[in-house]
Order: C-alpha cells, then structure tokens, then sequence
C-alpha cells in the first residue's frame, strides 16, 4: 500500500506542476501579445483629419484630459512643430529623454510644449513621449503658423 499511495502521490504532484506550467506559460503569452492601451484622438487641420492614438501613461492621460484644444502649430528648426499648452503635464514617471520619429507627438517638459515631429531626431532630455499618428502627418508640414484643433475619438 504505501507504494502505491506514493505513486498516486507522485502523479498527484506531476499533473499539479504541469498545470501550474501551463498556466504560468499562457499568461506570460497573453502578456507578450497584449497591445498597450491607447487613447484614440483626432487632429484637424483645416479640412484634414488626421488619426492618432496617446500613449497610456501619466503624461498621455494627462494630455487626452485637457482635450479638446485649439492650438497654433509653428515650426522649429525644420523638424517639428510646437505650440504652448494652457498648463504643465504630469511627466512624474516619464524616463528622463526620448528618441522621437517622425509622426511622434510629444511635451518637451522644459519648456512646457507640444512638439509634433515631422523628421527624426536624436536623443533628447525633457522630451516626454505622448502618443503618435496613425498615418501621413503632410497635413501639418505646411509654411507659417497652423492651426490645429485636437479631440478624443473613444
């Protein structure tokens, strides 16, 4: 008997452990495949819409609760476009710089500003990533000061 309550014992013990296995390998698949949450939202330039989504984080919700918003876009050094927000974001647990690619929408927390990138750029301190277009941002690279009115989509 006490053979064969081991056995049982051993079985009861194998099943248990190849369970727990395969639990722990789907949650780490359906963590590897789960998208980030993005807060959809829509950029209008004169009689263009533009797609995009912010990041959900700090800054990103932060930004999504000021919408909508009316801002004037200018252009900076040929490779952004900037205009001045009414208050600061929270950038509380934003990683202190950002690599920004073209189409990236972000804060540049020293001086309290949206900056849309139309061209790549390097590494910078202060920059706070927010979100980023869904698609061709040619809409905004136009000469002087553009308009642009800003709102959630969800």
């Amino acid at each position: 008997m006490p053979a064969r309550r081991q056995r049982v014992f051993s079985q009861t013990v194998l099943a248990a452990l190849c369970l727990a296995g395969a639990f722990i390998f789907a949650r780490a698949a359906f963590a590897e495949t789960k998208e980030p949450s993005m807060i959809p939202i829509k950029v209008t330039v004169a009689d263009h819409v533009l797609e995009a989504k912010l990041d959900d984080t700090t800054a990103g919700r932060d930004f999504a609760a000021m919408l909508p918003l009316d801002l004037t876009l200018s252009d900076f050094h040929g490779i952004e476009k900037i205009a001045d927000l009414p208050r600061e974001l929270d950038t509380s647990d934003a990683p202190d710089s950002y690599k920004p690619e073209t189409g990236d929408i972000t804060l540049y927390a020293p001086w309290g500003n949206l900056a849309i990138f139309y061209k790549p750029f390097q590494k910078s301190r202060g920059l706070v990533r927010l979100g980023e277009f869904s698609g061709p941002i040619d809409a905004l690279v136009r000469d002087g000061e553009t308009p642009i009115h800003i709102e959630r989509t969800d």
